[in-house]
């Protein structure tokens, strides 16, 4: 699996609420992140993101376009839920993989507006 495959992997079971198999089988050990809402920790951000699985469920993950530079893997991809009066995310989340596991993240989001004055849309 190359490091493309492993971060959109991640991202979608993570979306799907399969959060532990997602840390499972691509987090390292050592992971850290740069969610200013959460400690800085592996354990801290999997429990943040399995309690947003179970308040928001059947969320899926619709990835746009990713870019890779060695390591580093950014995924730019719309966040859609079940409940269409929620609005959908524009994400971006850069990981970096190390040994074939994600060991740091990033990420930048912004919700859609359902009357966006854009024309050309968020993607």
């Amino acid at each position: 699996m190359n490091n493309r495959e492993i971060a959109v992997s991640f991202l979608q079971l993570a979306a799907a609420g399969r959060v532990s198999e997602a840390y499972e089988k691509y987090v390292h050990p050592d992971f850290r992140h740069h969610n200013p809402y959460f400690k800085g920790d592996r354990q801290s951000l999997q429990i943040a993101m399995a309690e947003a699985a179970q308040q928001s469920p059947n969320k899926s993950l619709e990835v746009k376009r990713t870019l890779v530079d060695g390591d580093l893997v950014a995924v730019h991809s719309r966040l859609l839920r079940a409940n269409p009066n929620v609005p959908e995310i524009a994400v971006v989340h850069i990981v970096r993989i190390e040994g074939g596991r994600i060991i740091e993240e990033w990420e930048a989001a912004q919700e859609l507006p359902k009357d966006s004055p854009n024309e050309n849309g968020a993607f």
